[in-house]
């Protein structure tokens, strides 16, 4: 069980910015296809030895360390489990200075170098992973939250590479909800919690969306428990706010991330469905298999509903990483 650094650095690039992009918080929170031959399902590739390794993808905000209790269950179940770090995340993490100090004038305008990054970025980070994993054995690659775009793209650039692909509480974008914006902003997520409120300095100028995770403004953890965690005590919620980060680029929510069908939609697929989700709300994760059922109407996604489950999923790590076990078999 390794949390894993930078394995493909790119380049930053400048993204394109957006107020929109605040509504594109989901919290913890392309690429050309290879060929595979006519006809013949990337799954469907030859077959590697080895135990399963499974490619856990973090959301806005977070780090690989999220996946810790359920990367501890897949192991103990004789699985292998590589907890994702996107650029700028986890061990790579930046802090700002100003954030320590709780200097809330000076973290609004203090410089990130998070802006610029994009979704070619956290690509590249995750398929070179998925690369070094497939040596040894099948690859479940599994996303949560924003999370969900990078399996999507990482689908499209190494369909086979992988076993199986699953959205845990994720964006899936389709054509009709094409990047993690459009999707927040449908119709079918108007009853989520949003954090534009609490977002901090002129998103145009900073590039990142900044998030105070160190408040102690009461109106503001309550917004933030209801959108991660509403039914978790307080002590674990305090815990989660002490691991998030307050910097996610805005890029990586306007960036694409549709699954074509000659390649991610041939891969197996599971959404784990959680229902008291207030930040990517049930209804829009409905909306989302829907539109990808649509697409693939051959190879549908199987949904395994966890009717309580918070935005960060239940507090029992068991249950999550006993659906994630049962998809090492699946084809």
């Amino acid at each position: 069980m390794t949390n894993t650094g930078n394995e493909e650095q790119a380049q930053d690039r400048t993204g394109a910015t957006r107020r929109a992009a605040l509504r594109g918080l989901g919290l913890a929170v392309g690429g050309a296809a290879l060929a595979t031959g006519l006809g013949a399902s990337p799954a469907a590739a030859a077959p590697r030895r080895g135990p399963t390794t499974y490619v856990l993808v973090h959301g806005t905000h977070s780090a690989g360390a999220f996946w810790m209790p359920i990367a501890r269950e897949l192991t103990l179940r004789g699985h292998r489990a590589v907890m994702v770090d996107q650029p700028g995340h986890g061990a790579e993490a930046f802090v700002p200075e100003s954030y320590q100090r709780q200097d809330l004038a000076a973290l609004a305008v203090e410089p990130s170098p998070l802006k610029g990054l994009d979704l070619d970025d956290y690509e590249a980070r995750v398929t070179g992973i998925v690369r070094r994993a497939a040596r040894n054995g099948p690859v479940v690659l599994v996303g949560h939250s924003l999370g969900g775009v990078s399996v999507s793209r990482v689908a499209d650039a190494v369909p086979h590479l992988l076993h199986h692909i699953c959205y845990m509480a994720a964006f899936c974008p389709s054509r009709a909800l094409p990047t993690a914006d459009a999707c927040t902003a449908a119709p079918e997520n108007a009853n989520a919690v949003s954090p534009v409120e609490l977002a901090m300095g002129d998103l145009d100028r900073i590039g990142v969306l900044r998030l105070n995770f160190r408040t102690g403004d009461s109106h503001a953890l309550a917004l933030l428990k209801e959108m991660i965690c509403a039914d978790y005590p307080d002590a674990e919620f305090r815990r989660i706010l002490a691991e998030m980060q307050t910097d996610e680029p805005v890029a990586a929510y306007a960036g694409r991330a549709v699954g074509r069908a000659g390649t991610w939609g041939r891969l197996p697929r599971t959404y784990l469905r959680f229902g008291n989700d207030r930040t990517i709300a049930t209804a829009l994760q409905d909306r989302m298999i829907a539109e990808a059922d649509a697409a693939t109407p051959g190879n549908r996604f199987r949904v395994r509903d966890f009717p309580g489950a918070s935005h960060v999923g239940p507090l029992d790590p068991a249950p999550v990483a006993e659906a994630l076990a049962a998809l090492a078999a699946r084809g």
